[in-house]
């Protein structure tokens, strides 16, 4: 009697890119498997997993039915900005004395208020490029894009875009004081950019005054402050151009919205 042979078990796949495994699966170009992992279409053992470097053997590969390579396009973020942060600096840049604004923007800091409906993914994240200053000290809106055509029209439109603040100074402000901010005036001789400024509130201890600037630079407020005597307690930007920070809270980031 010849007894039964036991079934031999099945050979152990070899390690490969995950990549790899997507284009054999769905089937498609390697590229496109990169682009469909990066999207989050992908997951490795019920996990969504978005580095298409990612070494598998005999895991489990799954792309989500909805899988689409239409949704990769480069994003904006908005981030309110807290005071102490630089605006401009590149996380590399980060030390004792720099902290770059860029490194606030994680996963867990996403505001849940967004409606944009967009999906957070890691590529989000990377080659975004502020170009809108604000000064270290200041709280309030900074962009953050992905766009090279909205990181253009920011640069092009810096002169002649309006963006709006709210700046705390110490004390009553007079309605002569308000009067002098409205009036062109010159450094050195060169005119200074376009200011409308009203008062937003006051108290006994201080006032809030909502500065509507065309060309605004890091500095411009506070020498304008300092040319009628107010001292600065805080400020915040509201808004650059069209586009309003809204009820973000401080530290919290959102997407641009299409219509924005």
């Amino acid at each position: 009697m010849i007894a039964n042979k036991k079934t031999a078990p099945p050979k152990p796949r070899d390690d490969e890119r995950l990549a790899k495994r997507v284009a054999e699966l769905i089937p498609c170009s390697r590229r496109e498997a990169e682009l469909y992992i990066e999207g989050g279409w992908v997951t490795v053992n019920g996990q969504v997993v978005e580095e298409p470097m990612f070494r598998v053997s005999n895991h489990k590969v799954e792309i989500d039915k909805d899988a689409s390579l239409m949704e990769l396009s480069d994003v904006t973020l908005l981030l309110n900005k807290p005071p102490g942060f630089d605006a401009m600096a590149l996380p590399g840049e980060a030390g004792k004395h720099v902290k770059p604004a860029h490194q606030l923007l994680l996963v867990g800091a996403h505001a849940a208020e967004d409606t944009s409906g967009t999906r957070v993914l890691k590529r989000h994240f990377s080659k975004l490029e502020a170009t809108v200053p604000l000064e270290t000290g200041a709280s309030g809106l900074v962009i953050f894009t992905q766009d090279w055509r909205v990181a253009r029209k920011l640069i092009e439109d810096a002169a002649v875009m309006e963006q709006e603040f709210i700046v705390e100074v110490e004390g009553e402000v007079a309605p002569e004081n308000i009067k002098r901010l409205n009036q062109t005036l010159s450094n050195d001789g060169k005119p200074l950019p376009s200011v409308k400024v009203s008062l937003n509130s006051d108290n006994e201890k201080t006032s809030k005054l909502r500065f509507a600037v065309k060309g605004s630079h890091p500095g411009l407020i506070a020498y304008l402050c300092e040319r009628v005597g107010l001292q600065i307690v805080s400020m915040k930007r509201l808004r650059v151009g069209r586009v309003a920070m809204t009820q973000l809270a401080p530290g919290k980031w959102r997407y641009l919205m299409d219509h924005e």
